[in-house]
C-alpha cells in the first residue's frame, strides 16, 4: 500500500489560506509561522504539478480554477476525515449555512433557532454573502447550503424551493397615492426609484419595469433594505421590495407605507441551494427538511390571517 502523499495539516493550511486570501491570514487563523504556511502549500502543489493559487503582488492570493475543484475535494476529505476518526462527530455537528444579505435578517435567525430547539446536538453557522459568492462558497464545499432568492444561479446547484414572495411598492407617509389599497407598476414608478442595487435584485426589480413598458428614472441605488426604507420614509423616492418586512417605520423612526401591486408581477423565489456536484451531507436534508415545513406553517397562518 501506497503512502499517502498529503497530510490533513497541509490541507488544513491550504482551505485556511483560500478562506483568509493570503499566507499571513492562514498563519493567524492556524497560530503557525507563515514559513510553515508556505511551505505546505508548495508541497501540495508539487505533488500535484498545477498551482493551487495565483499570486498577485500586493493583492494577496486567489485559488486558480484549479485550485477552485481542488479545495471542494479537499473539504469534503477534511469532513469524511473527521467523521471516520471522531467518535462523537454525530453529536457535534456543524452546518455551514450561507444567507442572501438581504433575506437573513427576516428568516435566518428563526431558522436557526427552529433548527437548533430541535436538534440541540448540532451547531450552525452563518455565512452573509451575496448571490454571487455563496454561490461560488456551495461550489467549493465552504458552506453546506444557502438561503438565497432563485435568481440566474448555476445549473450546477440544486434548489429546493421554499416560498414565493410577491413583490410590492414603498411611498413615504403623506405620498398621493398612500391612501389606495393598492396600485399599479406604472403608477408607482411616476415617481424616481429608489432601487436594489445587490446584482441579481436589480435586475430583477428592472426587469418587472420593462415587462410593463416602464424605463423607472432611478433616483438613488442601495445594497440594503433598511437604507432603502429609510431614503423612501424620507420623501427620495419610491421603492421596490420583495424582502418580506411587516412594519411600517423605518429605522429613523419615519413611517414607510407598504403598497400592493396589481397585475402579473414575476415573485421572487426563495429557496435552499446545495451543490449539485457534492456528495449529500445528511445535516442538510435535515435542515432542508425542516426549513420546509417552518416555511409551509407561516404560509398557513398568512393565509388564515393576513400578512
Amino acid at each position: 500500500m501506497k503512502p499517502i502523499p498529503i497530510s490533513l495539516r497541509q490541507i488544513d493550511y491550504v482551505i485556511a489560506t483560500a478562506d483568509g486570501g493570503s499566507t499571513a491570514a492562514a498563519a493567524r487563523i492556524l497560530n503557525v509561522s507563515q514559513p510553515s504556511v508556505s511551505l505546505a502549500i508548495a508541497k501540495v502543489e508539487e505533488h500535484f504539478g498545477r498551482p493551487l493559487f495565483a499570486r498577485t503582488a500586493g493583492q494577496g492570493i486567489a485559488p486558480t480554477h484549479y485550485g477552485q475543484q481542488k479545495l471542494g475535494e479537499f473539504r469534503r476529505l477534511r469532513i469524511n476525515a473527521q467523521r471516520t476518526l471522531n467518535a462523537d462527530m454525530a453529536e457535534n455537528a456543524i452546518l455551514n449555512l450561507g444567507v442572501f444579505s438581504t433575506l437573513g435578517p427576516r428568516y435566518a435567525p428563526r431558522l436557526v433557532r427552529g433548527f437548533q430547539d430541535e436538534t440541540p446536538s448540532i451547531q450552525v453557522r452563518l455565512h452573509e454573502a451575496n448571490l454571487e459568492t455563496l454561490s461560488g462558497w456551495l461550489e467549493t464545499g465552504r458552506i453546506d447550503v444557502a438561503l438565497i432568492y432563485d435568481l440566474g444561479l448555476p445549473s450546477t446547484l440544486e434548489i429546493t424551493p421554499l416560498a414565493d414572495i410577491r413583490p410590492y411598492g414603498l411611498l413615504p407617509a403623506g405620498h398621493p397615492l398612500a391612501g389606495r389599497k393598492a396600485i399599479s407598476m406604472a403608477e408607482l414608478l411616476q415617481d424616481p426609484l429608489i432601487l436594489m442595487s445587490l446584482p441579481h435584485s436589480r435586475g430583477y426589480f428592472l426587469t418587472l419595469a420593462q415587462m410593463h413598458g416602464i424605463s423607472p428614472t432611478i433616483a438613488y441605488e442601495t445594497a440594503s433594505v433598511e437604507m432603502l426604507r429609510s431614503m423612501v420614509a424620507n420623501g427620495l423616492g419610491v421603492g421596490l421590495l420583495a424582502t418580506d418586512i411587516p412594519h411600517d417605520t423605518a429605522y429613523d423612526q419615519r413611517p414607510v407605507v407598504r403598497m400592493p401591486l396589481t397585475g402579473n408581477l414575476a415573485p421572487h423565489r426563495i429557496a435552499l441551494a446545495r451543490s449539485g456536484q457534492l456528495r449529500s451531507n445528511p445535516l442538510v436534508n435535515q435542515f432542508t427538511a425542516y426549513a420546509q415545513s417552518a416555511f409551509a406553517a407561516e404560509s398557513a397562518l398568512l393565509q388564515e390571517y393576513g400578512p
